[in-house]
């Protein structure tokens, strides 16, 4: 029944296109719902209107919002790197600090960027649940900044004593793009992660994914010695 219905509309449209009477009848056919129905028609058109000038309307302000947080953002990034955490967070009075700039332009990825920046300045500070929130809303794609923020992430769990989410988030930076002047670190801290939550199996497991996928890097005669020192308390 299917195919009948289908060899139909093909022959139709053949008529179309071989026919020219066939054709502008159907033009007839189109203009006459057009004319019956001008309002809908033009409600469409306009609508189709907004909807991509909103588009980029919404894009080039984007663009334009994201390029003043990044402005904004350069005295903090500069106390940041200073150790001057508290004026890096909230500002100094003239120039905004990374809370701000995540409040005022949410929508940019500088904000983005500054949720990175102020988790690890909460780790530094020793709140490592406002750090964790920070970290958490941040996200990229990029080779390294993802997964340096799940290992802070990591390391605010360790503190917190979440050893196994610890060495869950540790892995999972590892595995981010994998490569090897930055996978094995994270593997390693892993592995210590596993021995606070007495996981030897998974410690030494992370600990065997260093020796035999990264021997060339410098973290594989620590990984060797640590691998050996669990298997001899396990004997």
């Amino acid at each position: 029944m299917a195919k009948g219905n289908k060899q139909k509309e093909q022959e139709h449209h053949n008529d179309l296109l071989e026919n020219p009477e066939a054709l502008a009848d159907q033009l007839s056919k189109t203009e006459q719902f057009v004319e019956n129905n001008k309002t809908l028609v033009l409600g469409i058109g306009i609508l189709l209107l907004l909807l991509v000038g909103g588009y980029f309307g919404f894009e080039t302000y984007k663009k334009s919002q994201n390029e003043k947080a990044q402005n904004e953002m350069f005295q903090a990034i500069y106390y940041f790197e200073s150790d001057s955490l508290d004026l890096a967070l909230n500002g100094d009075g003239i120039n905004l600090g990374f809370k701000d700039i995540i409040d005022e332009y949410s929508i940019t990825s500088a904000a983005n960027l500054a949720n990175f920046y102020a988790g690890a300045a909460y780790l530094k500070q020793g709140d490592f649940k406002s750090a964790l929130l920070y970290l958490e809303d941040f996200s990229a794609d990029d080779l390294l900044i993802q997964a340096r923020a799940y290992s802070l992430m990591g390391d605010a769990n360790m503190e917190l004593e979440n050893y196994s989410k610890a060495a869950e988030l540790y892995k999972k930076a590892a595995s981010y793009k994998e490569n090897k002047q930055f996978s094995p670190r994270y593997l390693m801290k892993a592995a210590l992660a596993y021995e606070y939550a007495e996981n030897i199996e998974a410690a030494k497991e992370s600990y065997e994914t260093v020796i035999n996928e990264y021997w060339d890097s410098s973290e594989v005669q620590n990984a060797k010695k640590y691998k050996a020192r669990l298997e001899k308390s396990a004997s």
